[in-house]
């Protein structure tokens, strides 16, 4: 009989194809991962993977094994859905994923009235840019800029959040319009809707500063380095910060909010919703 840890661990190196994806997932060193792949090689008396000098490949004999421990572990997900749907307090961890900006802003600052009402209960709130899996557990409940689409997710509108471009009066005052510099996410978000319409906002003009961060942005927006589009939420509530003309339409997205659907009735579920669309209330009737 081989080891069901051992089985685990090489399920998350099939998905992940890669031994420090999987050490990170899984919070150990590549070494224990790499062990507990041979341990199970040795159980099954099968070659699960290729051992080249700097990657492992999964073999036939891999895929398959792998994608049955995925099954066990969507099973297993599941068992422990069904365990929380059972109780009947509002009280155990809530994970909550959200976009970083939303998470510091709109999220945290507002945890103190939730735990005074439900003070059994303790969130893990991971600012997050992922569409991370409900199904595999990586969130209880999740917070998107786009629709989730997944089939066994139950999901809600929360609101529209709109967004504009903010510099320092100082900056916008001691810069002509021609010479202006902007403040944009790093090559690898082109696709994203916040960067297709800065970039048409801003043709050929100068970005100073490009960063994967949107709070690194705003700080560097606010210490008078460029210009930088941010959501209101953000960018209206600091005073060093003040609006910049744009043309066109205003560039808005859609909150939504997931949840798996065999948790939505569970009571400490249904309290966190409600706590985090009560989060988004003013940011719908700022439009």
């Amino acid at each position: 009989m081989f080891d069901w840890e051992d089985l685990r661990y090489f399920t998350v190196f099939a998905q992940t194809r890669s031994l420090s994806a999987a050490a990170r997932q899984l919070k150990v060193d590549h070494a224990t991962v790499a062990r507990r792949v041979a341990s199970l090689e040795d159980a099954l008396g099968l070659k699960l993977v290729e051992r080249r000098p700097r990657a492992y490949f999964l073999t036939p004999d891999g895929e398959r094994v792998g994608e049955l421990g995925m099954r066990m572990e969507l099973a297993s997900f599941a068992v422990q859905r069904a365990a929380s749907a059972g109780q009947s307090i509002v009280a155990g961890d809530v994970a909550v994923s959200a976009p970083p900006a939303m998470a510091a802003a709109l999220i945290a600052p507002r945890l103190a009235a939730l735990y005074a009402q439900h003070p059994g209960l303790t969130i893990r709130l991971d600012g997050d840019t992922r569409n991370v899996s409900l199904a595999r557990r990586e969130a209880d409940i999740a917070i998107r800029l786009s629709r989730p689409s997944d089939a066994e997710v139950v999901v809600r509108k929360l609101a529209t959040v709109r967004f504009a471009l903010y510099a320092t009066g100082a900056y916008l005052a001691a810069t002509a319009p021609a010479s202006r510099s902007y403040i944009a996410y790093d090559a690898g978000k082109d696709e994203m809707p916040q960067q297709v319409w800065l970039q048409a906002q801003i043709g050929s003009a100068r970005i100073a500063l490009r960063s994967n961060d949107l709070a690194i942005q705003a700080a560097a927006a606010a210490a008078g380095a460029g210009i930088a589009l941010l959501p209101e939420f953000m960018g209206g509530q600091d005073a060093r910060l003040a609006k910049v003309p744009h043309a066109g339409m205003a560039l808005e997205r859609e909150i939504w909010i997931a949840v798996h659907s065999d948790l939505r009735q569970v009571p400490r579920i249904r309290a966190v919703m409600a706590f985090l669309a009560g989060c988004f209330d003013g940011v719908q009737a700022a439009r």
